[in-house]
């Protein structure tokens, strides 16, 4: 005899519950996958299509190889020269992504940055969490407003005016190197070169800090802790030790912001002053401001200024140093168009007499670029020249 179990009406819901969550389950990835496979037919439809290297990992494309490089630049390059100036890689989860290497079309992509062409949602993320929602950060109309606020501390004008700060910080730092060398044996001697901080903060915040003179930065510190930990590989490591950058960054513009408040004086209302960084920044704090800018963003602003001035400039010193000690040719050329005007040149002969410093510059900044690369997303169709 068969005996035919039958189903209590709490075990026949159950069963029916799993298998509609089931149904809904597929029915979401269903649509997901339409979704994506509409999008990537009508990118196909309206995109140049352009040549490339082929894949070489199913899931990552080519970013494995470009990660695991140590001169990526050349594998660019080497594209550039089989694909032409702008050109298709494959990247993770077959996305695909369009590589600028032409001077008209990254003219045309940065003339349309932040409005056309916006940050990825990972950058935009380490962004705030490391700068806040400074210039660097924010897209749009905000961007707009907070460079509008900032442009006349970038001016040709002002930076004449500075420019006996950037003569006072390489003597410093000329005469500390050569106390290090004369105090070598044989000749030998190992030179820091991240010690740009001082001319960051008079320039910028009419606040020496005093790391030419020995004394040690609190910001100073910051980053030597971030850049030498070399066990945080981890992702989450990393995350944690940019949260404490953050924080410590913070507490420290803070701090300078509100001595900048206090010592604010008749000089302050000065017209110079007025251009400089911190001038603008607590002119633009105030609530009846043209380009009124939050507390949060100005101390953004003074993050960014630090980031991008200490180790970016650190870095482009040590490899122009390292360049020129390669190229003992190059340094004698160099040499002898400086000693042509002097020990000092004015900024006007900086700028437009000095055509040899001006190509070891770019040079240099081409071979070692302080930023190799920067991903962006079209937030709207457009056609590159």
């Amino acid at each position: 005899m068969t005996t035919i179990p039958v189903l209590s009406p709490s075990s026949l819901w159950t069963t029916v519950r799993s298998v509609s969550a089931f149904n809904v389950a597929c029915s979401f990835a269903a649509l997901w996958a339409f979704v994506k496979f509409s999008r990537a037919l009508r990118w196909q439809m309206k995109t140049t299509q352009l040549r490339g290297p082929l894949r070489t990992s199913f899931i990552y494309g080519v970013s494995q190889d470009l990660m695991s490089s140590h001169d990526t630049a050349r594998i660019y390059e080497r594209w550039a020269t089989e694909y032409g100036v702008a050109y298709m890689i494959p990247s993770v989860l077959g996305q695909r992504k369009v590589v600028l290497c032409d001077p008209r079309a990254i003219a045309h992509f940065y003339a349309r940055e932040t409005w056309t062409y916006v940050q990825t949602p990972l950058s935009a993320a380490i962004r705030e969490i490391l700068i806040g929602r400074g210039l660097s950060w924010s897209e749009g109309e905000a961007h707009r407003r907070q460079r509008k606020a900032l442009t006349p501390a970038f001016s040709n004008a002002a930076i004449r005016k500075l420019t006996s700060v950037f003569y006072d910080s390489a003597y410093k730092v000329k005469s500390a190197w050569d106390t290090v060398i004369e105090l070598s044996k044989d000749g030998d001697a190992v030179i820091e070169v991240q010690n740009c901080l001082d001319t960051i903060g008079i320039a910028g915040f009419s606040h020496d800090f005093g790391s030419l003179n020995g004394k040690r930065a609190s910001v100073t510190e910051v980053f030597d802790t971030f850049g030498s930990n070399q066990q945080a590989s981890a992702i989450n490591k990393r995350t944690n030790l940019s949260k404490k950058l953050s924080v410590t960054m913070g507490e420290i513009c803070n701090d300078l912001l509100i001595r900048s408040r206090q010592e604010k004086d008749v000089d302050m209302s000065g017209k110079d002053e007025k251009k400089s960084i911190i001038g603008l920044l607590i002119k633009s704090e105030g609530q009846d401001a043209e380009l009124h800018m939050s507390e949060e963003e100005v101390v953004a602003q003074m993050r960014s200024l630090f980031i991008a001035g200490y180790e970016t400039v650190s870095i482009t010193l040590t490899w122009a140093l390292i360049e020129l000690s390669r190229h003992p040719d190059v340094q004698t050329s160099l040499r002898e168009e400086l000693l042509a005007f002097g020990p000092d040149p004015t900024y006007d002969q900086l700028k437009a007499n000095l055509p040899y410093l001006d190509a070891v510059v770019h040079e240099v900044l081409r071979l070692h670029p302080a930023i190799g690369e920067t991903t962006h997303l079209a937030a709207a169709d457009d056609v590159i020249p």
